[in-house]
Formats: C-alpha cells, structure tokens, sequence
C-alpha cells in the first residue's frame, strides 16, 4: 500500500551484533577481535515477550488488522529487514535515520541502519490504523518508531538530518535484483571407515561405556537449570513419570489456558552419520524427529512441518559436495516423497576454526549436522504417549524395526565409545514404510492402545529400553533372539524404530496395525 507506514517495533538500535551475518559464515580464525566481538549479539527476552503480544493482539482482530506485513530484523538489521518488507508489497520507500529509536548517539549512519540489535520487528501498517497500533502498543508497553513510508516508486531513500545528507538513494533492483549466483567447483569426498572391530568387546562393557557417553547419559543437569512451566500452557516437558526422567519423545503445549488442543514439538539429528555417508545422516534426522513426534496424537503426518538446521565447514574439501547430498536426499528426494514441507530454517556455515601452532597452521572442523524440528497442532494433548512403563496389568513389548533387520553398527554410540567409525551406517530404508508407521502409531494413539512409547535412536534398543525402564521404575524381561543371533548388533544398532508397550488383549489388532512389528 502506497503511504503505508514503515514502522521499527522492539528495543532501540545499539552498537551491537555488528556484522553477525557474515561473521556467522566466517571460519573461527579468518576475522580479527574487534570483528569478534562486534558481531556478538545479545538477547532481550522481556523485549520479545512484549512485541510478541503486541503482534498477537494485532492479528487476533482478524480483518481489523493494522499490520500489512511483517519482517523479523535478523543479519545485515534493518539495511536487510526494510528493503526486503517494502520489495515484497512491490513498493519502495522514504526513510528517516533520526527516527530509529537509539541507545547510542555516536553511531554512525552505517551502525544505526546495519547494527543487529535483537527483538526487533520491521512491519508496515495502514495509516488509518495507526492509531490502533499505537493503542496496542502502548498497553503492552512496546516501543516502536514510525521511520518511513511506502512509496510507489520502487526506489530506496535513507534521509540523515543529522548530516542532511542521504547515505542511501538508490533503486531496489541494485539491491535485490538478479545478483549474480555463486558457483563452487567441488569434489565429492567421503570418508570410508574400516568394519567394526569387536574383538573384546562385551555386552557388559558396551552398556557400560554407552551409558557414560554424553550424548546418551542422563540430562538431568542441563534441563533443571531453567524454568521449564513458563507461561502455564506447558503440557509435556523434558521429564516424564513421577521420578522425573528427562527422557520425554516431544514437548507439548496447549493453545491457551483453557483448551486440550496445542502443539508438539520434537527434534532429530545424526550428525556421526554424515563422517560415512551425507545423504543418511540428513534422512536420520527427519527420521528420528518423525519417530519422536508420533508419541502425541496428531492425527496425520500431512500436518508435520519441518524445520531444518544446516551446519557444515563451507569451503573444506568434501564438505562442500556433502552438504548437496544431504539437502537434495532430503529436500527433494524424502520429504515430498513423505508429503511434508520444509517451510523455515537456518544455516550456520563456519564449523570450522584454524591456529597456529609454532611454525604448522591447524584447523579442526565439526561433521556436517542437520538438525531438524518437527512441529504439529495436537488434537488432544492429554493424548501424548510417554516412555513411562506401566508395570500393572498383562503387558507386552514389541520393537517396530524399520531397519528390516539390517542391524548395522557404523557411527553408533557403540563404536564411538571404542574409539572406531564402521564401514556403514543406517539409513532410511522405504520412505512409504516411515509414513505409514507414523500414521499407524497415530492410530494406536486415537485408540489408546498405547500404555508407553519410545523412540530407538541414540546407543540403540539398549538405552531405549533402559529409559523406559528407569522412568517406569520397573524391570524389564525381553527376549531378543528373534531379532538376530548378534546381541550386540540386535541391542545398539541406532536404525530407526520404537517400543512400544500394549496390553496383551490388544496385540493382534497392532500388529494388524503394524505389521513389521517384531
């Protein structure tokens, strides 16, 4: 809309997170400190909670409202956030530096319009509803700036009254027009493993070792050191059962503080994988947020959207090449073959850093990770299957294996903790076989035929079945063998799949269900 008014809501600009876009895509090693430590940002959680009400307010009033559009300020601040608001109305627009809302009066022209100060909003609202915004504002106690207009020209004016001159004029089409594409000349590179060595190696001392691994052990430290009920509509945290194991498949809140719908939230991620193969790794990790997910009764897998988390050394020899195996294995190949989008994400590009080390320079860098987050609306939330064992009754186990069998062993927990890779690891084996487990568990969860369930993922049917254990407060019986005749390959193979416990009577219509259970 032509005359719309182009407004900042959130805290005032600040000296800070100073070119953190392309300090985030930068090697540790490549910048200089004051580089550094000027794209440290800081974050404002009081500020976000006001603006977020404000936002909401607004668009609770439906069609009265005042907000047309809306951008977050994230990299580059608002020289990113206010071209890219006015390009997408297909306008332009008059902007006044003066008017940003300021904490420092000795910023230059560059640090107001560039600086990456966190909670900030940009939005363009109709001018006969400016006075509602200003309403809304005022009551929630947000601050915003009214800093420009739109203007039908697609042009972009930045006006300085302080120096009465215009450090930006220029159309947007320099700015967001067809800029050139990057082009990378790379080479595939993948590291192959040598097979697993278990000479030695025991039952006993593997569930040893993997239960002192990080990434498998207890978590109680790193969850209890914040509040984990805030704002009242937190359904299902990190813990599950009365003893308080924080071992929970999904988060689950409800929609407000008089309703059983919500949402879920859960998360997976392979990074290990990707040392032997980059395509498996991004298709575990949809996998395992897939396998977390179906605990809560979302009805089908065509609500789930994705989140994806990109992580890789940009610029490493194979990384490269890696990170386009992984992104098409799962943006063109498994999720539309899944039926789910994947509408939001990120991407951090700089696992790497370089020192020097007498006269030898060294570098390190991290596997290449994605890091995915399935969420859902929730029918019901009181509907949410925990990994809390119910020992009372006539009850069973069953292990839904998509793995088919495979058992494979490479980048697991078992091989990490002695010190070796593998020659393979898992994967997805049947896309339509992962979709139609999760819809079939959805329909044990609508049925309630479900006393606990529980995910395999990280160190394997050992640790799955121990976290149900510990958090039942009950011990478990469990016959393997028709699994494989390899106890250590039946018990830490980290392909995906879940236990689930049921009550005796039911078990020919799961497995009618579920007819690859085990």
């Amino acid at each position: 809309m032509v005359g719309a008014k182009l407004i900042v809501l959130g805290g005032p600009a600040m000296n800070i997170g100073l070119g953190g876009g392309a300090a985030s895509s930068m090697a540790s090693g490549q910048s200089d400190a004051d580089l550094d430590f000027a794209s440290v940002q800081r974050d404002n959680p009081e500020m976000e909670r006001r603006c977020q009400e404000v936002i909401d307010r607004c668009w609770q009033l439906g069609e009265a409202n005042p907000i047309l559009f809306i951008h977050d300020v994230g990299a580059g601040g608002l020289s990113n956030a206010m071209p890219e608001l006015v390009s997408d109305g297909g306008r332009g627009g008059n902007f006044n530096l003066r008017d940003i809302l300021s904490d420092e009066s000795g910023m230059s022209p560059l640090e107001v319009w560039c600086n990456e100060s966190q909670e900030r909003y940009v939005l363009a609202v109709a001018p006969d509803k400016l006075a509602l915004f200003d309403e809304l504002c005022q009551r929630e106690r947000a601050p915003y700036a009214v800093i420009g207009e739109a203007t039908e020209e697609q042009h972009l004016n930045l006006a300085d009254s302080h120096f009465d001159n215009k450090p930006i004029d220029m159309p947007l089409d320099v700015l967001l027009g067809k800029t050139p594409k990057m082009t990378r000349d790379v080479a595939s590179q993948q590291a192959k493993g040598d097979a697993l060595v278990r000479d030695g190696i025991t039952v006993a001392d593997a569930v040893n070792r993997v239960l002192h691994l990080p990434t498998v052990a207890e978590k109680t430290f790193l969850v209890t050191i914040c509040d984990r009920s805030v704002t009242g509509m937190v359904a299902r945290d990190q813990m599950v059962g009365p003893w308080q194991i924080p071992v929970a498949n999904c988060a689950v809140t409800t929609a407000s503080l008089d309703s059983y719908h919500g949402e879920a939230f859960a998360m997976g991620e392979r990074a290990p994988v990707a040392l032997l193969d980059f395509a498996a790794s991004g298709r575990l990790a949809v996998g395992e947020a897939l396998t977390n997910l179906a605990a809560t009764a979302i009805g089908s897998l065509k609500r789930v959207k994705l989140s994806a988390n990109w992580i890789a050394a940009a610029g490493h020899p194979g990384e490269d090449a890696g990170l386009y195996a992984a992104v098409k294995a799962v943006g063109e190949e498994l999720c539309p073959a899944l039926g789910i989008a994947i509408p939001v994400g990120k991407d951090s590009m700089s696992m790497k850093t370089r020192w020097q080390q007498g006269t030898e320079q060294r570098e390190m860098t991290s596997p290449l990770s994605l890091v995915i987050t399935a969420f859902a609306r929730v029918e019901d939330v009181r509907r949410t299957v925990t990994p809390q064992l119910q020992p009372e009754g006539d009850n069973l186990l069953l292990l839904v294996d998509l793995g088919n069998g495979a058992n494979i062993l490479g980048a697991t927990a078992l091989s990490q903790v002695y010190r070796q890779l593998g020659d393979k690891p898992a994967d997805v084996c049947d896309a339509a076989q992962l979709a139609g487990f999760f819809n079939a568990i959805q329909t044990l969860v609508s049925e309630q035929k479900l006393l606990a369930y529980h995910d395999r993922s990280d160190g394997g049917l050992l640790v799955t079945l121990a976290e149900m254990a510990f958090t039942g407060h009950c011990g478990i019986e469990a016959d393997i063998a028709a699994l494989s005749s390899d106890a250590l390959a039946a018990l830490f193979t980290e392909e995906l799949g879940a236990v689930l416990q049921i009550n005796t009577a039911d078990r020919a219509a799961v497995e009618k269900c579920l007819p690859i259970m085990v």
